[in-house]
C-alpha cells in the first residue's frame, strides 16, 4: 500500500496510512510515531509503547471555533477509554506540544530593575475527573496561548505531576465533589515546597441570576489564589490564562529571581546590611557576621539602637547621618563601629535608601568595608584576606615544620593556625586562630571542634597534643555516638541483640523475597465500636478508669476489648489531651480514624500488634502528664506525641529492618535500606489518614500548622528506630540533662524547676530532642512495667524473633540474631542484655529529666527477676514456684 503524507496511529499503538485524498482538512494531523496516540496535540500512552520509540514529529490541528465535532471526536479518542488504557494509574498525562503553538511557546524576556531575566513557557496542570467542555476550553486555551499543559484525572496522578513538573498555573475543578475534594488535592499541592510560587484557579460551577455569590474565603483558606466562574468558551479561558501569567505568575517569577541576588550577597566580601526605615535589621550577609563577630539570629529582627555603639564617634554624627538619608539621599563617610567582642573598628560606609510601597523610603542599604588605620583593623583585615585568598589546602612550610614532630599525623586536619603562620608572634597566631575560628559561619559544628583542639595544640606540652592528636582520630569517624560491642565470644547474647537491632541488615541474597500482607478488615472483631466516648461499654470503660495509672493493664483491655485496645482506649487519652479541640475535627472522625489505624495492626503478631501501640500511647499520655514535661512542650507537640504514638508501627509485619533487608522486600528497596519500617509506618499512616474525609483528622487545620505537626511526628517515629539509639540518648544527656543538672547546683541558681523548664523550653533544639526520648522510652518501656505486665512482653517479643530466626532458616536468609532459636534460647540472658545495654542509662536519664521514681523502681525488681532466673539456669519466664502456682 503506498503510504500517502497522512500517518496516523489506531488505538491499539498500531500505525496506520491514509491516503491524502481522503484527508477532509488542510490541517489534517501528521504523525510518525510508535505506541503513542495524537488527539489534538495530546499525547496518550498506549500499551505497545513500552517497547516502541517515542513519537519523531507531529503536526497539531488548530483548535475549533466550538465546542463542534472535533472536541467530540477528542472525547471520543482521548477520554475515558485513553485513561483505561493508562498502565500504572488512573490519570492521562498529556502535554502540547503543537507546531502551530510553538512561536508563542519561546521564551520572553522580563525586567526586574537592571536585571534582565529570561521566563520559558509557562506549564498548566489541569486536574478534572473527567473531560468535558470546560476541560477542553482550558486545554484549546493553553494552545492558544503556546504554554505547556499537563492532564491529570486523579488527586495521586496530579500530586505526582506537578512534583516533577512545578506548573506555574494549575486549574482544579471544584464543581462537583462527586468525584475528588477540589479543596483536599489544592491542601496537599499547597503542602509541598515548590507550591509556593504556583497560582491555583478553583473552576466553581455558575451561579443563577437569583442566587446570590458566595464568599471566596473557603477557597482562599485551602490555598486558592483565584476563582473561575464556569465558562467553557476558549476565549473565556484563555483571558483568565493569560490574565494570570501577566500578573500572579510574572510577579512570582520576579520573587524567584531574588534568590540570585541574594545568593550573590551572601558571597560578596563587602559587608551588606539592610534595615527598614525605622532601623530594624531585616538582613545581613556573612560577610557582615565576619566583620562584626555576630550571627544572623543575634541581629535580624533588632533596631540598631538596641546594639552597643562606639564612644570615638563625633556626638553629632548619627544625626547627620539620618537627617541625610531620611531626605533620600545616599550618605558616604567614615564611621566606627562596635564589634561584639567589644573592639571599636573604623569602617567606609556607604548607606543608600531604597523607595518601596507608597512612593516611601521602605529600605536602607548600607554597604561596609573596613578602613584600615588602626591596628585593630590591620588585624581584622589581615583575617578577611586569609579568608579570601587562603585556600582551605594551603599549609605555610614553617609550620609544617614547626608541627611535624610534635603532632604527628594530624596535619591532615586543615589548621586555620597554620594559615596565619606568617604572623610575628604567637599572640598573633592565636588571635588570628580564633578570629577565623568564630568568622567561619558555615562551618560544620565538628569543623569547629576540630579547629579549637588544633590551635590547642599549639601551645601544649607533648604529651597533651599527643593525647589530642587521638583526640582527633576519635573525631575524624562516621559513628560518634555508638558504642563499639566486643566479640561474641565475651557476651553472645547482647552481640546478637544489638546487632540485630542496630544494623540495617547484612548483605542481601539473591532470590529471597519477603512479601508481607497488611491487614485492612475494619470488622475482626464482633465487639462494636461507640459512637461516643460516653458510649462505652461498662466492662471498658470500668478498666479505663484507672487508665492514667503507670500499673494499668493493658492486656486486661486487650482481651475485654477482643484485640481492639486501641480504639478505647485512644478514645479515652485523646479527649483527655484535648486533640480533636486541637485538630478542629469531631469525634466521629477521630474514632473513624483509630479504627482505620488499628485494622491496619497486624492481630497475627505476637507483639507488634495493635496492643503494643496501646501500650506506647499509654505510656507516651503517661510521660505528658508530668510536670517538667507537660511545662516544656507545647500543646501541638502533646498532640504529635499522641499521634506518633499510635500510628509508630502501623502495619509492621512481627520482622525486623535487618531481616526485611536481607530479604531483599519491596520495603527495603523503596526505602534504599534505611529506617526501612519506621519511613513505612509514617508514610501508609499519613495516605490512610488522608485518603478519605471521613477519617481525615487533619482536614480541618491550616497548612503551617499542618506541616509543623507532620514533621513532629514523622520525627518521632523515626526516632524509634535503634541505629540512632546511642546518638539520641546521647544529645539528650548533654543538651539536657548536664546543663539542666549545672543550673540547678550553680550557687547563683535558687533550684526553680520552673525556671529550668522556661530555660529548656525557649530552644525548639530542646523540644525536639525531648519528644525523641519520650517516645523511645515509651516504646521499650516493657522493663519497667510491674512484673506481670514485664513477663507477658518478653514472652511476646520472644516468640516474634523466635519465628523470625525459624523463617529465616527456612529461607536460606542470614539468622539475624542466632541466639533466638526456640530450642537453645535463654529468654532471662536476652532481657539482662537488653536492658544493661539499652534501657539502663536511657531511662536513668528520662528520670533525670522528668523524675519517675515508680518506673526505677519496678526497673530494678525486674532487673532482679531476670538475674535470679539466669542464676538459676532457667530458661522459662517464670520461677519454678511460679510456674506450679
Amino acid at each position: 500500500m503506498g503510504c500517502a503524507p497522512s500517518i496516523h496511529v489506531s488505538h491499539s499503538g498500531v500505525i496506520y496510512c491514509r491516503d491524502s485524498e481522503e484527508s477532509n482538512s488542510p490541517h489534517q494531523t501528521t504523525t510518525i510515531s510508535q505506541g503513542t496516540t495524537t488527539l489534538h496535540g495530546l499525547f496518550v500512552k498506549t500499551d505497545a509503547a513500552d517497547s516502541i520509540p517515542s513519537v519523531l514529529a507531529y503536526q497539531s490541528r488548530q483548535p475549533p471555533p466550538s465546542a463542534g465535532p472535533r472536541r467530540k471526536e477528542r472525547r471520543e479518542s482521548g477520554g475515558a477509554s485513553a485513561r483505561s488504557r493508562t498502565p500504572h494509574c488512573c490519570s492521562v498525562e498529556a502535554e502540547t506540544q503543537t507546531s502551530s503553538s510553538s512561536a508563542k511557546a519561546s521564551s520572553t524576556e522580563v525586567q526586574v530593575g537592571p536585571m534582565r531575566l529570561t521566563q520559558y513557557p509557562i506549564q498548566v496542570l489541569l486536574v478534572f475527573a473527567k473531560e468535558d467542555s470546560q476541560s477542553n476550553g482550558f486545554w484549546w486555551a493553553c494552545d492558544r496561548a503556546g504554554y505547556r499543559c499537563h492532564v491529570a484525572w486523579t488527586p495521586e496522578s496530579a500530586l505526582e505531576c506537578f512534583l516533577e513538573k512545578h506548573q506555574e498555573i494549575i486549574v482544579i475543578d471544584h464543581r462537583n465533589s462527586k468525584y475528588f475534594d477540589a479543596e483536599d488535592i489544592c491542601r496537599s499541592i499547597r503542602a509541598t515546597e515548590p507550591s509556593e510560587h504556583t497560582v491555583i484557579l478553583a473552576v466553581v460551577p455558575r451561579i443563577s441570576a437569583d442566587q446570590e455569590e458566595t464568599s471566596v474565603l473557603p477557597l482562599l483558606d485551602a490555598g486558592f489564589d483565584r476563582q473561575f466562574m464556569e465558562n467553557s468558551s476558549v476565549t473565556a479561558c484563555y483571558n483568565e490564562l493569560v490574565q494570570i501569567e501577566h500578573g500572579e505568575v510574572r510577579s512570582q517569577f520576579k520573587l524567584r529571581a531574588c534568590n540570585a541576588v541574594f545568593t550573590a550577597l551572601d558571597h560578596c566580601q563587602e559587608a551588606v546590611e539592610i534595615t527598614s526605615e525605622d532601623h530594624v535589621i531585616q538582613y545581613v550577609n556573612p560577610a557582615f557576621e565576619r566583620m562584626m563577630g555576630y550571627c544572623k539570629g543575634e541581629l535580624i529582627g533588632k533596631e540598631l539602637t538596641e546594639l552597643p555603639k562606639s564612644d570615638k564617634n563625633s556626638a553629632d554624627l548619627l544625626d547627620n547621618i539620618n537627617t541625610f538619608i531620611k531626605k533620600g539621599k545616599e550618605w558616604q563617610g567614615v564611621y566606627y563601629a562596635r564589634r561584639k567582642s567589644g573592639d571599636s573598628i573604623q569602617q567606609h560606609v556607604k548607606i543608600t535608601p531604597v523607595v518601596g510601597q507608597g512612593g516611601q523610603i521602605r529600605h536602607f542599604v548600607s554597604l561596609k568595608r573596613l578602613h584600615c588605620t588602626n591596628e585593630n583593623n590591620k588585624q581584622l583585615y589581615k583575617s578577611h584576606r586569609e579568608d579570601k585568598y587562603t585556600g582551605d589546602n594551603s599549609q605555610s612550610e614553617s609550620s609544617s615544620y614547626k608541627c611535624k614532630n610534635r603532632r604527628k599525623d594530624s596535619v591532615d586536619v586543615k589548621s586555620i593556625t597554620s594559615q596565619s603562620s606568617d604572623a610575628p608572634s604567637l599572640q598573633t597566631r592565636r588571635y588570628s586562630s580564633m578570629a577565623r575560628i568564630h568568622s567561619m559561619t558555615i562551618e560544620a559544628p565538628i569543623t569547629k571542634v576540630i579547629n579549637i583542639i588544633n590551635a590547642a595544640q599549639e601551645n601544649s606540652p607533648i604529651t597533651v597534643a599527643e593525647a589530642l592528636d587521638r583526640v582527633l582520630e576519635i573525631l575524624r569517624t562516621t559513628e560518634l555516638y555508638s558504642p563499639q560491642l566486643g566479640t561474641k565470644d565475651e557476651d553472645p547474647h547482647t552481640s546478637d541483640l544489638v546487632g540485630g537491632l542496630m544494623n540495617d541488615g547484612l548483605r542481601r541474597l539473591s532470590g529471597n523475597e519477603y512479601v508481607f500482607s497488611k491487614n485492612m478488615n475494619l470488622s475482626h472483631t464482633h465487639l462494636p465500636v461507640p459512637n461516643t466516648i460516653n458510649d462505652v461499654p461498662p466492662c471498658i470503660a470500668q478498666l479505663l478508669d484507672n487508665e492514667e495509672s503507670w500499673d494499668f493493664n493493658i492486656f486486661e483491655l486487650e482481651a475485654v476489648t477482643n484485640k481492639r485496645p486501641l480504639v478505647y482506649l485512644g478514645l479515652k487519652v485523646f479527649a483527655r489531651f484535648g486533640v480533636s479541640e486541637f485538630l478542629n475535627c469531631s469525634e466521629a472522625t477521630l474514632r473513624a480514624w483509630l479504627q482505620v489505624i488499628e485494622a491496619n495492626y497486624h492481630s497475627s503478631n505476637s507483639y507488634h500488634n495493635s496492643t503494643h501501640a496501646a501500650d506506647v500511647l499509654h505510656a507516651t499520655a503517661f510521660f505528658l502528664g508530668k510536670e517538667r514535661v507537660k511545662g516544656s512542650l507545647d500543646h501541638l507537640d502533646e498532640v504529635a506525641a499522641l499521634i506518633a504514638a499510635t500510628i509508630h508501627d502501623v502495619d509492621h509485619p512481627g520482622r525486623t529492618n535487618s531481616f526485611l533487608c536481607n530479604a531483599g522486600s519491596e520495603l527495603a528497596v523503596l526505602y534504599n535500606d534505611t529506617a526501612v519500617l519506621e519511613s513505612h509506618h509514617t508514610a501508609l499512616a499519613f495516605q490512610l489518614t488522608t485518603k478519605d474525609s471521613k477519617y481525615n483528622i487533619f482536614k480541618n487545620i491550616d497548612r503551617n500548622r499542618y506541616r509543623t505537626l507532620r514533621q513532629a511526628i514523622i520525627d518521632m517515629v523515626l526516632a524509634t528506630e535503634m541505629t540512632k539509639h546511642f546518638e539520641h540518648v546521647n544529645k539528650f544527656v548533654n543538651s539536657i540533662n548536664k546543663p539542666m543538672a549545672s543550673e540547678e547546683t550553680s550557687p547563683h541558681s535558687e533550684g526553680s524547676n520552673s525556671e529550668c523548664t522556661a530555660n529548656i523550653k525557649n530552644f525548639p533544639d530542646n523540644q525536639t530532642l525531648i519528644k525523641r526520648m519520650m517516645i523511645k522510652c515509651a516504646d521499650v518501656a516493657n522493663p519497667c512495667r510491674p512484673l506481670e505486665l514485664c513477663i507477658e512482653w518478653a514472652g511476646r517479643i520472644s516468640e516474634e524473633y523466635f519465628a523470625q530466626t525459624d523463617e529465616e532458616k527456612r529461607q536460606g536468609l542470614p539468622v539475624v540474631m542466632p541466639v533466638f532459636d526456640r530450642n537453645t534460647c535463654s529468654i532471662p540472658k536476652s532481657q539482662i542484655s537488653f536492658i544493661d545495654y539499652f534501657i539502663t542509662d536511657m531511662f536513668d536519664a528520662w528520670d533525670a529529666f522528668a523524675h519517675l521514681p515508680v518506673l526505677m523502681q519496678h526497673l530494678a525488681n525486674n532487673y532482679k527477676h531476670w538475674k535470679t532466673l539466669d542464676d538459676l539456669k532457667c530458661k522459662s519466664l517464670r520461677l519454678p514456684s511460679e510456674n506450679n502456682n
